[in-house]
């Protein structure tokens, strides 16, 4: 057996985004801009774009990722594309099959399928998903998908899904079907996620609280890597990634003012189905200061984010680090200087990196 470990290997760098809603900015305005962000990361060498979705917020302009993914990769020839995640309780799953199908060739083979159930109730109501039943339908669909990805002829019995004698006529571009990705901090998961040799990203918590989900995978991971029968058993080493606010400016001082200012549109945004609920439980990530302490969110010169960015790797023991450049109300032109600072003087230390 290969004894090559998972954080042994070289580290990669990737890009999460929600795409928000900025006052008095039409859609196609922030939708060009990201394509432009994009058009640069694609020349950069990111490995991956990962959008997320969400509802009736102010956090998401982007409630059908694929839509946005189809037209980032008529934008770019390298970079993969994907959703982080799709919301399957949220799908009819046939009718996402054949979505997920028609983009995996529309990329030509770069899609990154995540998938998962949802963590915002307030949205999950509103598509009538009960979230004591959302991770049995979370499974059930995935299943389905599965199963759909290796079929001509479609026939399932479920719970929540039946389908008989369903004619496919198309089969993802990648075989069996795009790799798999599952994000969640829900440390209960890690053992289903590592069995199955699923790709995985955890985001706003520390990395020293991250470590232990991380070291669980990797054990797991490695008792099980040879299971033929596991989920993304066609991909030989899942990446283990952080996702993180990045801004990097000239100096420390500039970098904290401007990235602070932003920092607070993007509470608003990601706290506004929260707040309009009466809920706090995001209060965790409501000061600046803490977050940025905690590496959470980084912003500084050149030179402190190239050093908390080598932190944040060594204290989780991450292959794959995933910044969010554009957030809250920063300014295409700021998102465009510090991602090529970033680029230019942050990356390159860490090309034969092994956490």
């Amino acid at each position: 057996m290969n004894e090559t470990r998972l954080e042994q290997l070289p580290l990669q760098f990737g890009l999460f985004d929600w795409i928000e809603w900025e006052d008095r900015r039409p859609a196609s305005d922030i939708f060009e801009e990201r394509l432009q962000m994009l058009e640069y990361a694609d020349r950069a060498g990111f490995f991956c774009y990962h959008l997320a979705e969400h509802h009736i917020t102010p956090l998401s302009l982007a409630p059908s990722p694929g839509l946005f993914l189809a037209a980032a990769a008529q934008r770019t020839h390298r970079i993969r594309l994907g959703p982080l995640v799709y919301l399957l309780p949220f799908y009819n799953p046939l009718r996402l099959v054949q979505e997920i199908c028609m983009l995996d060739h529309l990329c030509q083979g770069r899609l990154e399928l995540g998938v998962g159930r949802g963590i915002v109730p307030m949205e999950a109501e509103k598509f009538h998903v009960k979230e004591e039943e959302s991770w049995d339908m979370f499974r059930e669909a995935l299943d389905l998908l599965l199963t759909a990805f290796t079929s001509d002829l479609l026939n399932f019995e479920g719970t929540y899904y039946s389908y008989k004698d369903i004619r496919l006529w198309m089969r993802p571009m990648q075989q069996p079907y795009p790799p798999l990705w599952y994000a969640s901090g829900n440390i209960n998961t890690v053992p289903w996620m590592a069995q199955q040799g699923l790709n995985t990203a955890h985001g706003l918590e520390p990395a020293a609280a991250t470590k232990p989900h991380f070291d669980l995978y990797k054990q797991l991971w490695q008792e099980h890597r040879d299971n033929p029968k596991r989920l993304n058993n066609h991909v030989k080493t899942p990446k283990l990634g952080l996702i993180r606010h990045v801004y990097a400016a000239p100096s420390d001082a500039q970098a904290e003012q401007e990235c602070r200012a932003a920092f607070k549109a993007w509470f608003y945004n990601i706290n506004f189905l929260w707040a309009q609920a009466g809920s706090n439980r995001l209060d965790f990530i409501s000061n600046f200061d803490k977050l940025l302490d905690t590496g959470v969110l980084i912003a500084g010169s050149p030179q402190t984010v190239r050093e908390r960015v080598e932190r944040e790797v060594n204290e989780s023991g991450i292959n794959y680090f995933c910044s969010i450049f554009a957030f809250g109300d920063l300014s295409h032109a700021q998102v465009m200087a510090s991602m090529r600072l970033f680029v230019q003087e942050v990356m390159p230390a860490f090309i034969h990196h092994a956490a």
